[in-house]
């Protein structure tokens, strides 16, 4: 049997190429290897306070976007969280167990309460514990992570161990992380130190999927570099240019001392000016396809549908399991 994966994006904010290097993109090579389970994280966004109108034309969007980026609905579960009630009912059995001591730790709270000082509410502490219901329903063998969320998979695996201590082995999957070997840390185009945000505030900052390809060429033309004029991958020393180079790497499959060897004796502009293209001829197609999508919202509608259906099969089993466990079943 094919090892399960399972992993999806919060619906908040814009899609960006950070999020296709850094995760769907590396969810679009794993649909033949193993069983995968991709979800558009809708319950999730609610830790921060939505627009009803916007979050609802959003998630739906997104889900488009996992279609065009080149996620095939007949090769993998694509779900929207919200319809599988499952998620919401495994999260409370684990919240129960999970001792506060190990939600104070988690240092993207401390951040997120920074962010949004005047909503500081209890699914912001606790969300932890519904991404670890997330994993844990569809005893996902391998979960892509982040550098940054590699927090919340070790308490997902503390709390596999918490109900092992209370009910026996056996039951829930301990996960293990699945690191992607290239591009899993794209960085802002304005401030290079800083991760590229699909929530960032300066829409400068970030490449949305569906940008205008005008604006896109505007936005990597205006990146920040560094003051040198060689084209060097050094994240410490020339974080500016290193990140493009590591955008350009990954959207041509080029390697970083191939693009080096090129781009000797050019300037920064240079390699602007050919990304800006190269990110525009990929995405062109993408967005084309989008919009084929959103077009005939009837059958994407179907594959969701379909896709929470599937889930919610799988989700049940292990649900099942679980309150029989704990005595209410």
């Amino acid at each position: 049997m094919k090892k399960v994966i399972l992993s999806g994006s919060t619906a908040t904010g814009d899609l960006t190429i950070g999020n296709y290097i850094g995760a769907i993109g590396n969810w679009k090579n794993l649909q033949t290897e193993y069983d995968c389970f991709y979800m558009v994280a809708d319950l999730h966004a609610l830790t921060v306070k939505q627009d009803p109108k916007v979050l609802r034309e959003r998630r739906l969007s997104f889900f488009a976007q996992y279609i065009a980026l080149g996620l095939d609905p007949e090769k993998n579960t694509l779900f929207m969280q919200s319809d599988v009630h499952q998620h919401a009912e495994l999260s409370w059995v684990l919240t129960c167990l999970t001792p506060m001591g190990f939600l104070n730790r988690m240092t993207q709270f401390k951040d997120k309460s920074a962010q949004h000082a005047k909503n500081i509410n209890a699914g912001l502490y606790t969300y932890p514990i519904l991404m670890a219901a997330d994993i844990l329903l569809y005893r996902a063998d391998l979960v892509p992570v982040g550098e940054d969320q590699k927090q919340h998979l070790e308490l997902c695996r503390d709390i596999v161990g918490f109900f092992d201590h209370n009910y026996g082995e056996g039951i829930l999957k301990l996960p293990e992380p699945y690191i992607g070997k290239q591009g899993a840390r794209i960085m802002s185009l304005q401030d290079p130190t800083r991760k590229m945000s699909k929530s960032d505030e300066n829409p400068k900052s970030f490449v949305s999927i569906l940008d205008p390809l005008k604006k896109i060429q505007k936005k990597i033309k205006g990146a920040v570099t560094d003051s040198g004029s060689e084209i060097i991958f050094n994240p410490e020393v020339n974080p500016g240019i290193s990140n493009l180079i590591t955008i350009y790497s990954s959207f041509s499959g080029k390697a970083i001392s191939q693009i080096e060897k090129e781009y000797a004796g050019k300037m920064y502009g240079h390699l602007k000016v050919d990304l800006a293209d190269l990110v525009c001829a990929t995405l062109d197609p993408v967005q084309k396809k989008y919009n084929e999508l959103m077009n005939d919202q009837s059958a994407l509608v179907q594959f969701m549908s379909a896709g929470a259906l599937a889930a919610s099969e799988r989700a049940q089993k292990t649900l099942n399991d679980v309150y029989c466990a704990v005595g209410i079943r």
